[in-house]
């Protein structure tokens, strides 16, 4: 059994990447960090280091459990790694799919001239004042 296994072949045997190119270019650019330290892609982990991902606006945290050179079926997923993320982060997720949300339904197509003019006097809202004077 090996100690050590380099971090752009572990990320992807553990499928945080589809392809080892992704794990590799995501630690050429600064984004994958090894007990808070950013890492190239030949660095090697080992169990029980925590290796940190930034996807903006989230930083995830992995602990990992086993190492493993080849990719794996994603129920063994579980034995090799534990999420450690940190729950102020999670919260970011939650901000960020609800900040995705629109008022519209997916699939109704483009708004149209009636629903922009809606829209726009929402955001918006544009008044006559006493004296007949248009106001914003």
């Amino acid at each position: 059994m090996k100690t050590e296994v380099r971090i752009d072949k572990w990320l992807w045997a553990v499928r945080l990447f589809k392809t080892r190119t992704l794990a590799s270019d995501a630690c050429k650019k600064g984004k994958v960090i090894v007990q808070n330290v950013q890492v190239k892609p030949s660095k090697n982990v080992k169990v029980g280091d925590v290796v940190s991902i930034k996807k903006n606006p989230i930083l995830f945290s992995f602990k990992v459990l086993a190492l493993s050179e080849n990719r794996m079926n994603a129920k063994l997923v579980p034995d090799f790694m534990l999420n450690v993320t940190t729950p102020d982060q999670l919260e970011l997720i939650e901000l960020a799919k609800l900040a995705g949300q629109s008022g519209r339904d997916r699939g109704t197509g483009r708004p149209t001239k009636k629903d922009r003019r809606e829209i726009e006097d929402f955001i918006e809202p544009t008044f006559i004042d006493e004296e007949g004077d248009w106001s914003f």
